[in-house]
């Protein structure tokens, strides 16, 4: 209570999967809050929002009208995490791949109970380059055969790949069921893959040199992330900490970018230019036959 929800809401954690996890937070690392349970928060969100509006007091106006939540754009961005929740779990990439239909699925379930509350318009980013990731590079076995001209390792961008492919094809046939929905699908792999190669050319030098971190070929060490402390002569100090400049690199962890990186991450898809359909973000609440209009 407090906060103000007029100009949206962020049910997204750390660490969080599409599908849940059989483990704790304490075994992986992941969340347990996965897609479902953000869910069933929205939904909870959007029941409390009204109860308190009718209400009245205080809190009132913190909180959207109802008919902002059919006005609204869902944006999404998940599915790292249940790529490598896999390798956490010393699985192949061909096991990998093979529960990439079931996340899907999930995915799917979740966008369409979102329509059911009256969601309309929503911006799906596919996921990043797994393989690009200091934390895979460091934490599995790659041979130099497996590494592309840009230093990422090939055959898990290749599963990043074929889960975006089934991604797209999930959204495709989510525009034939939900009739009143417009849906981007943002190709965010594109623009972080791009990244990476012109990491250089950018002024970011080495793409896979982390920011916040310890030890390792790419100052990434699985057992001591980023914020990791240690004692000494009885005091406790930070020995994974962030680096002088975190606008001069592109990762932050090992695992997320920074924010410059994702400052221009944004740059390169808010006109629409890796979205399907080549649509702006201040146009992607307007669904194609209303675009076709707006544009003639």
């Amino acid at each position: 209570m407090g906060t103000n929800f007029t100009h949206g809401a962020n049910f997204a954690t750390i660490g969080s999967t599409i599908r849940r996890q059989n483990t704790t937070i304490f075994q992986s690392g992941h969340s347990p809050i996965s897609l479902d349970i953000q869910y069933a928060q929205f939904s909870n969100f959007l029941k409390t929002a009204q109860i308190i509006r009718q209400k009245g007091g205080v809190f009132k106006d913190l909180f959207p009208e109802e008919y902002k939540f059919s006005s609204a754009l869902y944006t999404f961005d998940i599915g790292q995490n249940d790529l490598t929740a896999g390798y956490d779990l010393n699985m192949s990439t061909q096991q990998v791949k093979a529960y990439v239909p079931n996340v899907i699925a999930e995915f799917t379930t979740t966008v369409k109970n979102v329509y059911d509350l009256g969601g309309r318009a929503f911006w799906i980013h596919n996921t990043g380059p797994v393989g690009c990731l200091p934390y895979i590079m460091d934490t599995q076995v790659i041979t130099a055969a497996q590494v592309d001209k840009y230093g990422c390792a090939a055959p898990f961008n290749d599963v990043s790949q074929y889960f975006n492919r089934k991604l797209k094809e999930a959204i495709v046939q989510l525009r034939e069921d939900l009739h009143l929905a417009a849906i981007t699908y943002v190709d965010i792999y594109s623009v972080k893959y791009s990244l990476i190669a012109q990491s250089e050319k950018l002024g970011f030098g080495n793409p896979f040199l982390v920011c916040c971190g310890h030890g390792g070929k790419y100052n990434f060490n699985n057992a001591m992330r980023c914020g990791s402390t240690k004692i000494v002569n009885g005091t406790e100090i930070v020995i994974a900490k962030s680096c002088e400049d975190p606008s001069s690199r592109i990762i932050w962890d090992g695992i997320h970018f920074t924010e410059v990186a994702n400052r221009w991450i944004y740059s390169q898809i808010a006109d629409g230019a890796y979205s399907d359909p080549p649509v702006p973000l201040n146009m992607a609440c307007h669904r194609k036959d209303d675009l076709r209009r707006f544009y003639l």
